[in-house]
């Protein structure tokens, strides 16, 4: 990178993109979740999805050192490279095992959530091929509440239940729930209810567990029914679990008009107002300029056409790497503190951006696609809003060949 000014530390490729995590606002943002739930909650971590773009290992490492004992991840692929970085670190797999994996999960000391039956052959099975003697391999059950996409249904609890008695190598560590409308107080009450009245038809076979789990990040940052489920564990001999996402990362999951139907007559309750902080920024740098004349195209398809005099900066970045195709003609990039519209198509690898009204620009400035530079800044949000979807997809999409760089 000789003449870019770029230093070694901050990159591990040639190619001049990468996505900066910032230790110091991710630190920020647990300890604001943290306080959000309180002392008497435990407060599960997510990390799956390559902690939701941000990058498992270099987030997991800075979240275990700040104290975090509970991680989630999708999958026991996701679990064993936790587990090469955090090889403590309490692991939950959220979405289950599958044929083949029970062993791995068992040899990884990773908890798995169960909801099938055939969840718990699977393994009831690895836990004796390895002579685990009984209660020894610790289980999350799912009971559905109405999400409708995993977890138990009342009917079925009776007999999962069964299963992790005496003599089982199988210990019913938390009993969980999943909300499908956080930001709905009428929906949650519903949800809560129907999940208090299945823990205490399973209270009722004497069998005990140590975490009532419900909640997410929504329920932190909004006025939190799930709070009741405090008073409800210590009856059980038990605490309240939440799992924290997309709040860890800098983002609010609630929409615009979050807190409706939670007041006594359906006003809206105020959010709470925690001052998160967005985690990454996402860099790339000019690597070429030209000028081109009125009627000149830029890009595949033509889409582009020059109006004036104009003059065009080539980006290293495109749909590859996450740059979405969708903000061809509609995307921003920082460059010098000011907006420079993408102009024409985003290809595979490169994007082009007019830099007619930015002085001075020139090969080995940088440009922000997600972050701040000046007194301007570009969110996940603004580019999920001229996308028409979410902020967690726009993360999620930044591609594995974008390096993290974790800087203060």
């Amino acid at each position: 990178m000789a003449g870019y000014g770029v230093s070694s530390e901050k990159m591990t490729s040639t190619r001049p993109t990468w996505a900066e995590i910032s230790r110091s606002r991710l630190v920020h943002n647990h300890d604001v979740l943290r306080r959000l739930a309180g002392p008497e909650t435990e407060l599960l971590v997510v990390v799956k999805a390559n902690a939701y773009g941000h990058g498992l290992a270099e987030c997991a490492r800075v979240l275990e050192t700040n104290g975090a004992r509970w991680f989630g991840v999708t999958s026991v692929e996701e679990g064993m490279a936790l587990r090469r970085v955090c090889p403590e670190a309490r692991t939950l797999i959220m979405s289950g095992v599958w044929a083949g994996e029970a062993e791995s999960a068992i040899e990884q000391n990773l908890t798995a959530v169960v909801w099938e039956p055939q969840h718990l052959d699977w393994l009831e099975e690895a836990a004796r091929r390895r002579g685990l003697g009984a209660g020894t391999v610790p289980v999350h059950l799912e009971i559905d509440t109405g999400m409708s996409r995993q977890g138990a249904g009342r009917r079925e609890l009776a007999a999962l239940v069964e299963r992790m008695g005496p003599g089982s190598p199988l210990r019913l560590e938390a009993v969980m729930t999943h909300l499908h409308s956080p930001d709905d107080g009428q929906d949650t009450r519903e949800q809560i209810g129907l999940f208090v009245a299945a823990l205490a038809a399973m209270g009722e076979r004497r069998i005990g567990w140590d975490f009532v789990s419900a909640g997410s990040s929504a329920n932190l940052l909004l006025h939190d029914d799930t709070t009741a489920l405090v008073g409800v564990a210590k009856q059980m001999g038990a605490r309240r679990m939440v799992r924290a996402g997309i709040a860890l990362y800098g983002y609010s999951p609630l929409p615009a008009n979050a807190g409706a139907g939670w007041g006594a007559m359906g006003e809206p309750s105020p959010v709470k107002e925690p001052g998160l902080k967005p985690v990454l920024a996402w860099k790339t740098r000019v690597t070429s300029l030209r000028e081109i004349g009125i009627g000149t195209s830029a890009g595949y398809g033509a889409t582009f056409t020059a109006q004036r005099p104009t003059r065009l900066a080539l980006l290293p970045v495109g749909y590859a790497d996450g740059l979405n195709w969708r903000l061809g003609n509609r995307g921003r990039a920082l460059i010098r503190g000011q907006r420079a519209p993408i102009a024409g198509r985003i290809s595979m690898d490169q994007t082009v951006v007019d830099v007619t009204d930015i002085a001075g620009v020139a090969a080995g400035d940088e440009a922000v696609l997600i972050g701040e530079q000046g007194g301007e800044k570009i969110t996940a949000d603004d580019l999920a809003d001229l996308q028409k979807t979410i902020a967690y997809e726009v993360l999620c999409d930044i591609g594995a060949r974008v390096p993290r760089v974790m800087v203060e």
